[in-house]
């Protein structure tokens, strides 16, 4: 087979590199980059760290406007798609790449495959709810991580070609764990303590955008007694210079830059609880068995929730005080697969 894979940020990178690694033993990928993260920090490290091999196309469509952005992409892809003719298309995820890789395909009656179909957090306002629902009902093979991705989808009369093959992020994790270990010098660096700490990631547009959002989980945050280490996504940094907010005045706050996928996993397993709204990181966190306060209304990650290994805050300062100091002990079962998901995607797309 001849497939076109279409990425363009950090998530996305993490959750091809499993996929790529079995699909090019035997087929032809072509990767490409739209560059909705562009920062090197963000996109380049994540291509060495993980082996994924270099884009055969980057676009280099950078951040914008949600029309703007995804016009640029669908212009920009369709002229490579045409010139490749690929046997089929697969996207990840819920980006505006995802969205935009999955229209042109479709419109150009070229298969789409959606790897991690079927979530829902069932809020509209999140771009990024739009982008999976509308991904979803042109794709003509959905490769879910959780049967609830399989229920969300029938309740959508999607039922043809789904199938739950257990979450690509957790072969990464298993495959990159122990090199992370040996690899990754992180802590040192920052003299950190193992389980001394709480890691923070906080991007999602719903909270960035939101001044009084913003000003609740900071507020959160000072009142936070224990070492809280922030590697900060360039948006936020960008969102809270504009609203003339110094970090520096929250105590035994670290602010520190984005850091690559090795030096994450490391800071994510030894970390006490991890306070995040990244979709991403709940999951790692479920996989490392760490525990997840998570500051949104909503998670399209509900597993993590039954397991009692995650909990929804919104951005209720009292909430996430409460979250933050709770003692909880989930079971972290296998609710995620078996860690072979790349396996069974490229043997049922064979098929």
């Amino acid at each position: 087979m001849k497939i076109i894979t279409v990425i363009g940020a950090r998530p996305q990178f993490i959750k091809a590199a499993p996929v790529s690694r079995v699909l090019r033993e035997k087929h032809t990928e072509l990767i490409i980059h739209t560059g909705q993260h562009y920062d090197s920090n963000m996109s380049e490290i994540f291509f060495e760290e993980l082996n994924i091999p270099k884009p055969d196309y980057y676009l280099a469509v950078g951040s914008g406007h949600h029309g703007k952005q995804t016009g640029e992409m669908l212009a920009k892809i369709e002229e490579i798609v045409l010139e490749e003719n690929p046997d089929c298309l697969v996207v990840y995820g819920d980006t505006n790449s995802t969205l935009a890789g999955a229209l042109v395909a479709a419109k150009l009656h070229i298969p789409v495959i959606h790897i991690e179909a079927g979530l829902r957090s069932f809020n509209k306002k999140m771009p990024e709810e739009i982008n999976r629902i509308m991904t979803d009902h042109v794709s003509e093979f959905l490769f879910c991580p959780t049967n609830t991705a399989i229920e969300n989808l029938k309740n959508e009369n999607i039922t043809h070609n789904v199938f739950n093959i257990g979450d690509v992020m957790y072969d990464a994790v298993l495959y990159n764990k122990k090199l992370a270990s040996e690899k990754s010098n992180i802590l040192n660096e920052h003299s950190l303590e193992e389980k001394g700490y709480h890691l923070i990631t906080i991007h999602r547009a719903e909270n960035t955008d939101n001044l009084e959002n913003m000003q609740n989980i900071l507020e959160a945050f000072s009142k936070i007694d224990d070492v809280k280490v922030w590697p900060i996504h360039p948006r936020t940094k960008h969102k809270l210079e504009s609203y003339g907010i110094k970090l520096e005045e929250i105590p035994n706050l670290k602010v520190i830059d984005p850091v690559g996928y090795l030096d994450m996993l490391t800071l994510e397993a030894s970390a006490k609880k991890i306070i995040t709204d990244s979709g991403g990181v709940q999951k790692e966190a479920y996989f490392m068995k760490v525990p997840c306060v998570t500051v949104r209304e909503q998670t399209e990650w509900v597993e993590t929730l039954e397991e009692d290994a995650n909990i929804l805050v919104g951005t209720s300062v009292d909430k996430i005080l409460e979250a933050v100091s709770k003692d909880v002990n989930p079971m972290y079962r296998e609710i995620f697969g078996d860690g072979h998901a790349s396996e069974k995607i490229v043997e049922l797309l064979e098929k």
